[in-house]
């Protein structure tokens, strides 16, 4: 099925029809002043990750990974008229910053999955490459999300439209989450697993912190909170996934969401690692995408370390 199908039947907008131009604001390109579908219809695979800055990174390894010509060391900003977001391509692999939090994320991938629709794209692949914090896993792990949860470990994202509660399924693709697992298999120097996600709306109270501004429990509260959490089956902490993949869901894309933990959230609130070791976190799930996609590909195993 392509992802202009699936838009057909899950779009679900029913003014979009009446508009004779769709202006992607947040992104800087719209459908009369850019010739969409020839900038990115053959476009398979999105990244999308917090930072800029990584996710330039990210393009620049990805164009190594997959020989295209030049280093890529200039690789430009597609979005450099604003300054909300950044958006490199790779060949086939589009790479974008999402910022911190749901609503920073919900507003990129409405844009985005619009701008996949315009652009015609078919076949589809979506991934948030990001870090978290760990429960009762090794700081560096890498957690593939089978589902996210909310702060209830709920599989559902609950989002007001119009005064109304509207609550949507947070349920990610098994089959692309099994594959990315045994991808990892070809990346032997640190541990893979699928988990649940929680997802919160905030990175102190609201994750059980005791290091915040505020703070209004006991650290045996905290414990006992995020003991619970793991026996529900979370691995991971972070602030989109559910976002993510409710709408992701909703339009038909297969998505996955794929993390390194900093730290085990048992352990302490603080992240401490030095700045090069949180560096060579980060490039742990870089470089189980690139496996992923050089697979799809037919490119066979990864040559090229992160740098």
């Amino acid at each position: 099925t392509s992802v202009k199908s699936r838009f057909a039947k899950s779009l679900i907008n029913c003014h979009k029809g009446n508009s004779t131009e769709d202006i992607l604001y947040h992104l800087d390109l719209g459908t009369k002043t850019h010739n969409l579908p020839a900038m990115f219809g053959d476009i398979k695979f999105v990244c999308v990750g917090g930072s800029p800055n990584r996710m330039r990174a990210f393009a620049q390894f990805m164009h190594r990974e997959l020989g295209l010509a030049g280093d890529g060391e200039d690789v430009a900003d597609i979005c450099a008229g604003s300054d909300r977001y950044a958006m490199y391509r790779a060949g086939p692999v589009l790479s974008i910053s999402h910022g911190m939090g749901i609503p920073s994320i919900s507003i990129m991938l409405h844009e985005l999955i619009k701008l996949l629709h315009h652009a015609k794209c078919r076949d589809v692949t979506i991934i948030r490459i990001g870090t978290s914090g760990g429960l009762g896993i090794k700081a560096g792990s890498v957690v593939i999300t089978d589902t996210a949860v909310d702060s209830s470990f709920q599989p559902r994202f609950e989002q007001v439209v119009l005064g109304d509660v509207v609550v949507r399924s947070t349920e990610l693709d098994k089959d692309l989450a099994e594959e990315l697992l045994a991808c990892s298999r070809e990346i032997p120097d640190f541990p893979t697993l699928i988990g649940h996600t929680m997802c919160t709306y905030d990175f102190y109270e609201g994750q059980g912190r005791l290091d915040g501004a505020l703070c209004s429990f006991s650290s045996e509260k905290k414990l006992e909170y995020l003991r619970r959490a793991y026996d529900a089956g979370v691995r991971n902490i972070e602030m989109e996934s559910t976002a993510f993949a409710a709408l992701c869901g909703l339009c038909g894309l297969k998505a996955a969401v794929v993390c390194v933990t900093l730290l085990d959230r048992l352990e302490g609130d603080q992240i401490r690692a030095s700045h090069e070791v949180l560096w060579e976190y980060q490039q742990r799930p870089q470089r189980l995408i690139a496996a992923l996609i050089r697979k799809r590909l037919g490119l066979g195993p990864a040559l090229l370390p992160a740098d």
